[in-house]
């Protein structure tokens, strides 16, 4: 297995620290709002990342944390508490907005196959082990307190900018906000671990500690909740190449001058989803969410498919155009495995063609190469000296990591009468459309999707799946 290493820069074979078990963190959603789908792209990655490993035969122990709290978002003192600025517009307590958009997000990942991190860690609630972790650098010295908040000082750290490939020349260039504003720091990259001196003074979340009451930094939730869970030596650390810098280092610096030691052996980001007008955020443009693409008549997988097209670490431009076509082509591919299905008892499955099997690992074993994956997946498809129920059971493999569902049924779930039904209101929703009733073609959009039919609009017409 041989990973792009972010801290080395370098392509390089993946040696776990224990032979037994792969760790891995990676970076959760801050729950003020709904994921969009450029954050999507990334836990899609890491879950091909930690099946992949599964794949070639290693045991994986993964944690995500879930940042809800509002003001965890940067080191700026400035702008608004995202959590309180959600919690006056929807009329909610901060943790009823945390555990909806946590729950949003965990549906979203469900739709899109992706597997639930074996643990699961709220930032609220290991404020116990930040407060520990905090009066360690104090005690070394490596933290101080400056107007009621505490401080870490990033020149007792010598490799600071070894992840981001930094300095502080081109860190003051860039004239990054939370650099600059705070004037209760001794050095301009100073980042924060505890505040209790802010314009956050009426906010919902507040704790009591020895530093005064007040909210933990952006940083020290992750390094934390990695620490606690996955122990002092970590494998792996995943996200998103926004938060190599500052977050990533940050974590590196307080975690190692915390601990001693090496903490983290590889760091492995996905790069951006870009729209036309660049990276895709929540501030600009459409917000894209799952939520949307669906409504717009999109299967979530079709957006799998497409991010599984473009190597993680390659920007990758989305457009309804691409998305349009990747759902053609995931249309297609299933209507290929269906065909294949028609003759096989699938409970009875041969064992799958070694050749193939080692041609797919080898690609995933390139640093996670999907869309060679993918090639493999249709080299299979074309070839005919191999049997229908061969195929099958080797795609069934495959599909392990690529998590397409390519073996589940979907209309075949329904039976004959049910199936004229469901037809029927498709050509009622279409007439409608015709003549721009389309208020009548949402309402039988969503009479359906009650039922769990998921409409998929297509140059060639109106397909249909069932949920799962």
């Amino acid at each position: 297995m041989k990973l792009y290493n972010t801290l080395t820069k370098n392509i390089q074979e993946f040696v776990p620290n224990n032979k037994d078990e792969v760790t891995i963190y990676t970076c959760g959603p801050t729950v003020y709002s709904y994921a969009h789908i450029g954050n999507l792209r990334t836990y899609i990655f890491e879950d091909i990342l930690e099946k992949t490993l599964n794949f070639i035969g290693y045991k994986v122990k993964r944690v995500m944390n879930i940042t809800d709290v509002g003001h965890i978002v940067s080191d700026a003192d400035d702008g608004m508490d995202k959590m309180t600025l959600a919690s006056q517009k929807e009329g909610k307590k901060a943790s009823e907005i945390a555990q909806f958009y946590t729950d949003a997000f965990f549906k979203d990942m469900n739709e899109l196959n992706i597997k639930k991190p074996e643990i699961i860690a709220k930032a609220t609630d290991h404020i116990k082990e930040y407060i520990k972790m905090i009066q360690v650098l104090l005690e070394k010295e490596i933290a101080y307190q400056s107007n009621g908040n505490v401080y870490f000082d990033v020149t007792k750290y010598p490799n600071y900018y070894e992840l981001s490939g930094r300095s502080d020349e081109n860190n003051l260039v860039g004239a990054r906000e939370d650099v600059t504003l705070d004037k209760n720091k001794k050095n301009p990259a100073d980042f924060a671990l505890w505040m209790t001196n802010s314009k956050f003074q009426n906010q919902e979340q507040k704790w009591d500690s020895p530093f005064g009451i007040g909210y933990p930094g952006w940083h020290i939730e992750c390094s934390c909740i990695a620490i606690k869970y996955l122990g002092e030596k970590l494998d792996i650390h995943c996200g998103g190449i926004d938060n190599i810098f500052p977050h990533h280092t940050n974590e590196i610096a307080q975690s190692e001058s915390y601990l001693g030691h090496k903490w983290c052996n590889y760091f492995v980001h996905g790069e951006y989803l870009n729209d036309k007008s660049g990276k895709m955020s929540k501030s600009k443009g459409e917000f894209l969410t799952l939520d949307l693409l669906k409504k717009k008549g999109y299967n979530p997988l079709s957006y799998r498919l497409l991010c599984l097209q473009s190597h993680y670490r390659n920007k990758l431009l989305f457009s309804y155009e691409a998305l349009d076509i990747a759902q053609n082509t995931y249309s297609k591919l299933k209507n290929k495995v269906d065909k294949l299905k028609e003759n096989v008892d699938i409970s009875q499955l041969p064992e799958s063609n070694k050749e193939y099997i080692n041609k797919f690992k080898n690609t995933l074993e390139d640093d996670l190469n999907t869309s060679n994956a993918l090639t493999v997946l249709y080299e299979l498809l074309k070839v005919e000296n191999i049997s229908s129920q061969e195929k099958i059971s080797t795609i069934k493999e495959m599909d392990k990591v690529l998590s397409l569902s390519l073996l589940s049924d979907n209309a075949n779930w329904l039976n004959k009468k049910e199936k004229e039904e469901v037809e029927k209101l498709i050509e009622k929703r279409t007439e409608a459309k015709q003549i721009k009733n389309f208020e009548l073609a949402d309402k039988i959009r969503q009479e359906l999707e009650e039922k769990g039919i998921i409409l998929i609009d297509t140059r060639e017409g109106t397909r249909y799946e069932v949920k799962k």
